[in-house]
């Protein structure tokens, strides 16, 4: 007697299949991490550095492999909000660590977003690339890409082939071909 589910392979799960922790998890975990590591640098510091950067870029990619498909809005605003309230909870109590010593709280908050906004831009920017790739890829049993791989031409991987032009219908515009209009008397 055969068994049929040993006759069939298993496909194996991509990159971009592999995420289904739910998103309340996720969420919470990167907050954690980017909190812990930003109070690590201004205790180490007395500000944010690049290691807060590094690591924000690094969870933001984190969270989005790591969420399941359900959840991609959650993730997908997850670094800009996680970057306002880290900022906004240093400007508060420790004004010194992303501002100038006499700016107030939205000074000192806009101060720490604008000294931070590459990472911010990259780690964004990553997050919104990698849901866009794992929705493709959901959608498309696991690949990035449809179809087939592009055979190889007859010219050779050093010579280039002309495309073919493509021919359009030409219209008559021709006056002689339309009627004249009517007059009604």
């Amino acid at each position: 007697m055969d068994d049929v589910s040993s006759t069939r392979t298993a496909r194996r799960q991509t990159l971009w299949e592999q995420g289904r922790t739910p998103g309340r998890l996720v969420r919470a975990v990167t907050a954690t991490v980017l909190l812990a590591i930003a109070l690590i640098d201004v205790v180490a510091f007395g500000r944010l550095t690049w290691l807060f950067d590094i690591t924000f870029v690094v969870a933001c990619v984190a969270a989005a492999l790591a969420v399941r498909p359900r959840d991609f809005f959650t993730v997908g605003v997850l670094p800009p909000l996680a970057m306002l309230v880290i900022v906004a909870v240093l400007a508060a109590f420790e004004r010194t660590a992303v501002a100038e010593p006499g700016d107030g709280f939205v000074q000192a908050t806009v101060s720490g977003l604008a000294h931070h906004a590459g990472a911010l831009v990259v780690g964004y920017g990553l997050t919104l690339g990698i849901l866009a790739l794992r929705q493709v890829a959901a959608k498309h049993a696991g690949t990035i890409r449809t179809g087939a791989r592009p055979t190889r031409s007859v010219a050779g991987p050093t010579q280039r082939v002309a495309p073919e032009p493509q021919v359009r219908p030409q219209q008559d515009w021709r006056p002689e071909h339309h009627e004249p209009a009517r007059q009604v008397r």
